[in-house]
């Protein structure tokens, strides 16, 4: 009698379990089910492009457009060399390493400004008063309500020869000539700090606000100085949107198009003003392409290195 009533328990148990696995197979399905128009969009809104990217940079260029239907990987080998008009032999492209090289500095270089100036301006509006926070806040935003064009052509009207800022140099006797700004590398970092700045600002403020302020005080007790304190307590605790910041800063300076090329003017093209000039006056279509897969796997490591700093820091505090 035991040994039936056992048997049936596991009867029961065993349809009991089979149940549950139709139960969440079904489930599984249906959540697939109402999940692929989702998928579908994706695939033809980012999937689709990219590989029409991937196979134009492995096709021939057209005459005068578009490309030629002819398997090649010569545009990859032109994104960093090219072919001697003299003799056909490959050389370095020295067009294209300067302007990759150009677009690296000037991205970390504006990452660090905007590290500089934000910290600062972060740690300021976490310690204001609830009431006054949110009024910085709302300060801080306000550039996002105006065009990006509209906002790099009034730097350009801050920082051109006959500018605010040469002018005012001028009027108070510190220059008697303007000073060539704009056109420079200078005039291009300058407007993607400032286009760049408030995304500095929110990822790092977000973590000051989380932070414990006794922290703070307890090192003012022990007599650390304003520097000592800023360096070994807040930034170590604010390093995750330090970051998150430098990671929504650096990525879109690799590809920003709008500031150098109006900034930079045709003189200081970064990776953004290459590819555009490829698919446009250059007419190389393919070029373009491999440019573009270029651009993104350099955005790829850079992502990996922010992760694994990230990973590696979270490890520590573990």
């Amino acid at each position: 009698m035991t040994t039936t009533l056992k048997i049936d328990s596991d009867d029961s148990a065993k349809k009991a379990a089979n149940v549950v696995r139709k139960a969440q197979s079904k489930d599984i399905r249906k959540r697939w089910l109402l999940s692929l128009p989702a998928l579908v969009i994706i695939f033809f809104a980012a999937a689709g492009p990219l590989l029409i990217v991937v196979i134009y940079s492995f096709l021939e260029p057209g005459d005068y457009t578009g490309v030629i239907w002819i398997f090649t990987t010569e545009n990859w080998f032109n994104v960093v060399m090219e072919r001697d008009i003299f003799d056909d032999n490959l050389v370095w492209a020295d067009a294209h390493l300067s302007i990759f090289w150009r677009s690296i500095k000037l991205s970390l270089v504006t990452t660090v400004m905007t590290a500089i100036f934000g910290i600062p301006t972060a740690y300021f509006i976490a310690t204001r008063s609830p009431k006054s926070r949110n009024i910085w806040l709302f300060l801080i935003t306000i550039p996002f309500w105006t065009n990006l064009l509209v906002r790099t052509f009034a730097i350009q009207e801050l920082i051109r020869n006959k500018g605010v800022i040469n002018k005012f140099l001028q009027w108070v006797g510190l220059t008697n000539e303007p000073i060539e700004m704009l056109f420079t590398d200078f005039a291009v970092g300058f407007g993607m700090t400032y286009v760049y700045l408030p995304l500095m600002v929110l990822p790092v403020y977000a973590s000051i606000e989380k932070l414990d302020f006794r922290l703070v005080e307890g090192a003012y007790d022990l007599y650390a100085s304003r520097w000592q304190c800023f360096k070994k307590i807040i930034v170590p605790l604010v390093r995750p949107g330090l970051i998150a910041g430098s990671i929504l800063v650096f990525i879109p300076c690799l590809g920003a198009y709008v500031t150098p090329r109006i900034l930079g003017g045709g003189h200081q093209l970064m990776f953004g003003n290459l590819i555009a000039l490829q698919f446009g006056q250059g007419k190389n279509w393919p070029l373009g392409a491999a440019l573009s897969l270029t651009l993104m796997i350099l955005v790829m490591i850079a992502l990996i290195y922010f992760v694994k700093v990230t990973s590696s820091d979270e490890k520590k505090n573990v």
